[in-house]
């Protein structure tokens, strides 16, 4: 299934570290849940063992939030958490 991102999407991605490869692979390999507005979220850790805001953190956790639109998912917007 194709993947396409809003510009806040885009943004938020870059401002908070996630690429574009992590979000297609939280979609296609995440856990899958119930989100507000009709949405889904998708969410999954990835190993990160970097420094981040000057400080150094093991893990990368990202979330997003998606609607299906016809053949594909149309990102609206990324969180990350690291720990």
């Amino acid at each position: 299934m194709q993947i396409r991102l809003h510009p806040h999407a885009q943004e938020r991605s870059v401002e908070r570290g996630a690429t574009t490869e992590e979000i297609v692979s939280t979609i296609e390999g995440g856990e899958q849940f119930a989100a507000k507005f009709g949405r889904t979220g998708f969410r999954r850790n990835f190993s990160f063992d970097g420094m981040w805001r000057g400080r150094r953190y093991r893990t990368k956790q990202v979330e997003v939030y998606a609607v299906q639109e016809q053949d594909h998912w149309f990102v609206i917007t990324i969180v990350t958490r690291y720990f």
